[in-house]
């Protein structure tokens, strides 16, 4: 990102006429979205005012919605982090969550004198997959209660804003371009290890969708495990061994209740045997899924992230070796295969508060219509 320009480079990257960015900076200068620092003394002839985006300008909000806790953020337009929170949640259904959310984001406004006339908008992501008849999560990771319901009416009533709605894995795949480890990455893919297992892809900057925004369900996908044989249909979906829920029902068989990632951060403090267990069976079937989506992507490498702690993803990642030979087994790589991300619990709600601002200043192309 630059820091600041002139009108004449801006208009040279961005092949407009000068007089049309004029028009475009005095727009946004008046709608507090751009600043204006002075002059750049450089050469001869009249220095060129430089512009900026505004960080003190309008703001952009990000919820991320789980099973069992909600994550609020507010951003600025430099993309600095002006609030967070993370709260628990009793029940995710459509009837809690919306007001919960407005509530979330007043708060964090009032932490900065911001009214929510600065507000550009709010990004809200949600487990996958929308609208899918016979289609459900093995675990909980499909919000309970929202079926058949559209979530960005209900959003856009409680707080009184512009509302885009994601599935969790495509907006922490942005999360974590924008902010973590795939900032200089073109192509990369990222696994999201929400409640469930989810898949976010950008190829050449730009995140896949799919269609109807169900790209990455690969949750749902069964795939032959490195040790043991293979479980066929929904009992041998990935997120049914890898995933929080998987693990967390793999310790309550063992006697141990975990509730947050501090929980868990601890239980691999103390080497827990059923922790271990479970990192080497998610190892066992995260390999050939790695090789797979290198087969499939061509990414320049694979990023794990989410709800697990840094420590634990990189035990799982550890365990991995050796990978699967794939189209991405070369000698000279710049990546190792697989990388941890440096998000956090924070990816998707981060990846949340860019959509309003993406969802605004991007072209949309759209699909004319044969008959006309």
């Amino acid at each position: 990102m630059h820091e600041h320009l002139g009108r004449t480079e801006i208009a040279r990257r961005a092949h407009l006429t000068p007089q049309a960015v004029a028009n475009i900076v005095e727009e946004l200068l008046e709608e507090g979205l751009l600043i204006e620092l002075g002059r750049l003394r450089s050469g001869r002839g009249q220095p060129p005012i430089q512009f900026a985006v505004n960080p003190n300008g309008p703001l952009t909000a990000g919820i991320e919605v789980a099973a069992d806790h909600m994550v609020t953020v507010l951003l600025d337009l430099s993309g600095g982090i002006r609030g967070q929170s993370i709260v628990s949640l009793a029940g995710p259904g459509p009837d809690v969550v919306p007001d919960l959310a407005a509530s979330e984001v007043r708060k964090l406004q009032d932490a900065l004198g911001a009214d929510s006339s600065k507000l550009l908008g709010l990004g809200v992501v949600m487990p996958g997959p929308f609208e899918i008849e016979g289609m459900s999560s093995v675990g909980p990771a499909t919000l309970p209660g929202w079926t058949g319901v559209d979530p960005a009416p209900l959003f856009a009533t409680a707080t009184g804003q512009h509302v885009v709605v994601e599935n969790d894995a495509t907006a922490a795949v942005v999360g974590e371009r924008l902010y973590g480890a795939g900032r200089q990455l073109g192509s990369f893919c990222y696994l999201y290890f929400g409640v469930g297992l989810g898949l976010g892809v950008i190829q050449d900057g730009r995140p896949m969708r799919g269609a109807f925004g169900n790209a990455g369900e690969i949750g749902h996908v069964g795939l032959t495990p490195r040790k043991g044989k293979g479980v066929y249909g929904p009992a041998g979906a990935l997120e049914r061994f890898v995933s929080v829920f998987a693990l967390r029902e793999r310790l309550a068989m063992a006697g141990i209740y975990v509730a947050t990632v501090e929980d868990i951060q601890r239980l691999h403090d103390e080497n827990d045997q059923t922790l271990r267990d479970w990192i080497a069976m998610a190892a066992d079937y995260l390999a050939p899924t790695v090789a797979m989506l290198e087969n499939i992507f061509d990414p320049e490498t694979v990023i794990f992230g989410g709800g697990l702690p840094d420590s634990v993803l990189d035990a799982v990642i550890a365990a991995l070796d050796p990978l699967p030979v794939s189209v991405a087994t070369r000698l000279q790589r710049s990546l190792p295969r697989v990388l941890r991300g440096q998000t956090g619990q924070l990816t998707a709600a981060l990846g949340a508060a860019a959509l309003p601002l993406l969802d605004t200043v991007s072209p949309h192309l759209s699909v004319a219509d044969p008959a006309s």
